[in-house]
């Protein structure tokens, strides 16, 4: 059966995949605390990542909505993990982002606990998208969080952003490098770019494929 040349997908499960994303999706509630997490009957996906590497964008594209996910111009202002249903199947968990400079120690403080509270806690986590800005090396807090999620057990997808930025084999060059650089294997990464759309289905079909899955806890 034919597959998907850059990420091994078959056009089954593609189209099956952005048939999913089509349906109907909506925020459901956001938690500033662990005491405020709502009760989830469906499975999750988390995405986790730098507040600067374009989650938010990365996340509209992939439902097929301009503003779903809030895309602000100032890195860090994300406090809540937030929750959206997709098509009644299952819910991502939108993660605060992490590592922004300007954030005050406090504050990320606050957030660490909300973060790994959530993500060794949630009954329903099929898995975790980790997003790297692919133009660069990842940071301390990209392989702290990389490592958090290696010692939880937690499925993890990586996510590469910003392809769009990189020449075609610059970007072959930077996936190959960062895969090592994370101790991940291809089959884990996924190339993307929420401006152009590139790797949008691809990263559905692999989402998709950890909702399916046995619980990993």
């Amino acid at each position: 059966m034919p597959t998907s040349e850059k990420e091994g997908r078959t056009p089954g499960e593609l189209e099956a995949a952005r048939k999913l994303f089509a349906g109907p999706c909506e925020f459901v509630a956001g938690a500033a605390s662990l005491d405020s997490m709502i009760a989830i009957s469906t499975p999750e996906v988390a995405f986790a990542g730098r507040s600067n590497v374009g989650k938010s964008s990365l996340l509209n594209r992939l439902v097929g909505r301009r503003a779903l996910a809030r895309v602000s111009h100032t890195p860090g202002r994300t406090r809540e993990v937030n929750f959206f249903r997709v098509n009644d199947a299952f819910v991502i968990a939108d993660l605060p982002g992490y590592g922004y400079a300007r954030i005050s120690n406090e504050r990320k403080a606050a957030w660490r606990p909300l973060i790994e509270g959530y993500l060794s806690g949630s009954p329903q986590l099929r898995g975790v998208v980790l997003l790297i800005d692919m133009r660069h090396d990842p940071t301390d807090d990209d392989h702290a969080m990389r490592d958090y999620l290696g010692d939880l057990g937690a499925p993890t997808l990586i996510a590469l952003t910003k392809a769009d930025k990189l020449s075609k084999q610059q970007v072959a060059d930077r996936r190959a490098a960062l895969a090592r650089d994370l101790g991940v294997t291809d089959d884990q990464v996924v190339t993307t770019s929420a401006d152009k759309g590139l790797g949008r289905d691809e990263l559905a079909a692999a989402i998709v494929s950890l909702v399916e899955a046995p619980s990993w806890r």
